[in-house]
């Protein structure tokens, strides 16, 4: 029989409501999550500020954790039980395109539906308290992670995914554009890359958080000028890997700018509005520069960032700026939406 679910949902600019619905009854491979953390990321923010224009009301919530509630009896034998702490990985991906059949799971075409069964709103769908998911997307997290901490896996593994594409080597030179809290998350895995690090960024508590992240540099680009100290720091090569985890247009040029020969950029963040850039097909040619973008965890991406936190390789506890309750959601999408905080999770307590 059908499921009775709260789910907290975007449904006009700055609105938020708590609203009733029905998700389906479990189908064989499905497990029902009791929602404990959701993280509020930058999709939820721009449908709340109404740079993105979804069809509303809209269900957010793409980073979660939580525990398991119930399974299908088709589970019986599996590795999950009735309260097992979990993440969950809600990137639906179909397993039968190109794009799933050659790994680029993250690519796959069918990604935009529900990432489990149609049934409640539009929207990723964790913004509820109670979520059914495929039980190949449950992952493990040990009774020393919070739950909030966890919820954190995703946009980790987003920037697994990144870091993966620039293939950064022992020594290299990176630069990560934007001290968010994707540009804190590729500045821990470069490190642990063995890489040095300088970080751009004008917000100087957001710089010294880098500093105490790892980061080796942290200029302002305001204030300093971010080609000529990389090229000197560099002996004139320019950086081996460049980032721009930032959603200004007009970085993305500087970016390109800042790589030496043979390097790496990564567009990581989307951009709105999407303004075209500059840049020099010459340059292209005659440096072998790489251009590249990273948009999404692989499944093989988020058991990596799963396994970073398990292990304690990566603590993400600076980078959650605010907790707030379930009935709370309002506040947090305000506090999430703030200039200088990093993470804001809604948590689902009893």
């Amino acid at each position: 029989m059908a499921i009775d679910v709260r789910v907290a949902a975007v449904t006009g600019l700055r609105q938020v409501s708590i609203l009733d619905a029905r998700t389906p009854a479990l189908m064989p491979g499905e497990a029902l999550v009791r929602v404990r953390a959701a993280a509020l990321c930058t999709l939820e923010q721009r449908v709340y500020t109404g740079t993105l224009k979804p069809p509303l009301p809209f269900i957010g919530g793409h980073e979660v954790a939580g525990e398991v509630a119930a399974l299908h009896e088709s589970e019986a034998k599996g590795p999950w039980c009735i309260g097992s702490r979990v993440a969950v990985r809600l990137l639906y991906s179909c397993g039968a395109c190109h794009y799933c059949r050659t790994g680029r799971t993250n690519q796959c075409v069918h990604a935009q539906k529900k990432p489990v069964r149609e049934g409640l709103l539009p929207g990723p769908g964790g913004l509820c308290d109670l979520l059914v998911v495929n039980t190949d997307m449950l992952f493990a997290i040990p009774d020393s992670l919070t739950y909030e901490e966890a919820s954190l896996t995703e946009p980790l593994a987003c920037c697994v995914h990144s870091v993966t594409a620039a293939d950064i080597g022992l020594a290299e030179d990176v630069v990560v554009i934007g001290g968010g809290v994707m540009g804190q998350l590729h500045i821990l895995l470069a490190k642990l890359r063995g890489a040095r690090v300088v970080l751009s960024e004008p917000d100087a508590a957001r710089r010294a958080m880098a500093l105490r992240s790892g980061a080796d540099t942290a200029v302002d680009p305001n204030g300093e000028d971010l080609i000529a100290l990389v090229n000197a720091l560099t002996g004139g090569r320019g950086a081996d890997v460049v980032f721009n985890t930032t959603a200004v247009p007009g970085v993305f040029a500087q970016a390109v700018a800042l790589a030496g020969k043979g390097g790496r950029v990564v567009q990581y963040s989307s951009v709105h509005p999407d303004t075209p850039a500059p840049v020099s097909p010459q340059r292209l040619h005659h440096d072998e520069t790489i251009l590249t973008g990273a948009i999404s965890p692989t499944l093989r991406d988020f058991y990596v960032a799963n396994r970073l936190l398990t292990s304690g390789l990566v603590d993400v506890k600076p980078l959650i700026s605010a907790r707030f309750p379930f009935d709370s959601v309002g506040e947090a999408f305000e506090a999430a939406i703030t200039p200088g905080n990093y993470r804001v999770v809604v948590t689902n307590w009893d």
